[in-house]
């Protein structure tokens, strides 16, 4: 997988150079590419390694275990959707998460990292967090259901 451009080092789009670009490392020829635009790259290029995304199935789980907890558990007292509850067990697992006002200035919005920008390892650590607090708070996981294909 590629997307195009990194400041002047990698491919063009209209004969302009992207300020961005993403390689996914699965064979000699990406690595060979990666390597070539990090040896082209200008001073102060900004460069990211992360791990494999996480995966379809992880993702599904994930969102089974949510559902299992909001309908299972109360928190403070309260009843959670499992949206929110996702953003308590990401920043209970260390994730960012911050509290901006709304545009009515009435509440404040939680903001911090999306799951889908989660790696395969992150993702694991996060459900297996999940598991080991499902068990000391007495929460039945049910498997995931199956995708069905379109």
């Amino acid at each position: 997988m590629q997307r195009t451009n990194a400041g002047g080092f990698g491919p063009q789009q209209k004969g302009r150079d992207m300020a961005r670009a993403l390689l996914v490392i699965n064979s000699v020829n990406q690595r060979q590419k990666a390597s070539n635009w990090v040896a082209q790259a200008p001073w102060n290029t900004r460069i990211e390694f992360k791990g494999p995304k996480r995966s379809l199935p992880q993702n599904d789980r994930l969102w089974a275990m949510l559902t299992d907890v909001a309908q299972q558990k109360k928190h403070c007292g309260k009843s959670y959707t499992p949206d929110q509850w996702k953003v308590i067990f990401m920043a209970a697992c260390g994730r960012e998460v911050q509290f901006i006002p709304s545009l009515d200035e009435k509440t404040f919005i939680p903001w911090g990292q999306s799951s889908s920008d989660l790696s395969k390892e992150e993702m694991t650590n996060l459900i297996e967090f999940m598991f080991a607090w499902g068990a000391e708070n007495g929460v039945v996981f049910n498997e995931p259901q199956e995708r069905v294909a379109a």
